[in-house]
């Protein structure tokens, strides 16, 4: 795995917590914000550490370029002090 910046290639990958916990899939890539689509099972305590709790973006959420650890040719992980 190697770190690297989210780009409109990254759309339709998987969005994975550090524990391997699916978050979401990228839904959207505009204005160098990454928009995921939350799995449907994600959990309060972990919307609130990615400050999605008080949104509600028919497009997604936007993905916080420092929760991001690497960028696989698969998968997004999220760093694991979320």
């Amino acid at each position: 795995m190697s770190t690297a910046q989210i780009t409109d290639d990254d759309v339709g990958k998987t969005v994975v917590a550090e524990d391997g916990t699916e978050i979401g899939i990228v839904s959207g890539y505009r204005y160098g914000t990454a928009y995921v689509d939350p799995d449907p099972g994600l959990t309060t305590k972990l919307k609130t550490k990615l400050g999605w709790e008080d949104t509600d973006d028919d497009d997604g959420y936007p993905l916080q370029q420092e929760a991001v650890d690497t960028v696989t040719d698969d998968e997004i992980r999220l760093h694991s002090n979320l």
